[in-house]
Order: C-alpha cells, then sequence, then structure tokens
C-alpha cells in the first residue's frame, strides 16, 4: 500500500528538474497524487475505514493548497501539471 522508494524517485525525476529536486512544488504535488490514488483504492474495498478516509482528505487539502499556491505563482506550469495528472475533468 505504501510508495516504494523507486517509485518515489520516478516520480522526482520525471516532475523535478533533476532527480534530487523533492521540494519543488510540482513533485510535492505528483507525490500527493500517487498517495491519493493508493488511498481510494483501499477505500475502495475496506468501506468503513475512517481513519484512512480522514487522512485522505487531509492529503487532498494539502494538494488543493499546493496547487492553489501554483496557480497564483505561474498559471502555465499549473495547467501543464493539472492535464498531465489528469487531476480535473
Amino acid at each position: 500500500m505504501t510508495m516504494t522508494q523507486e517509485r518515489k524517485a520516478e516520480i522526482t525525476a520525471q516532475f523535478g528538474e533533476n532527480p534530487l529536486d523533492t521540494g519543488n512544488t510540482r513533485v510535492q504535488v505528483a507525490l500527493l497524487s500517487e498517495r491519493i490514488n493508493e488511498l481510494t483504492e483501499h477505500l475502495r474495498t475496506h468501506h468503513q475505514d475512517h481513519h484512512s478516509r480522514r487522512g485522505l482528505l487531509m492529503l487532498v487539502g494539502r494538494r488543493r493548497r499546493f496547487l492553489d499556491y501554483l496557480r497564483k505563482k505561474d498559471v502555465e506550469v499549473y495547467r501543464a501539471l493539472v492535464r498531465e495528472l489528469g487531476l480535473r475533468r
């Protein structure tokens, strides 16, 4: 259920300036999206896991704040990231 180090390094290399760029907003949003997707799958099978549901809501809120910051800072980067991660439909 947890993200492996290899998967985290993959995401960091894909969305960051370099493979060690874990503080970049794009990387943080991508990592949060990966964790959110994993938790969503977990909750589909375990409907009554309310503690994980609360954690999911906290992760979604944190990702929302990062996206708001990114939208204020650079709209084009925000739009590209949302399109690449498939967040809006």
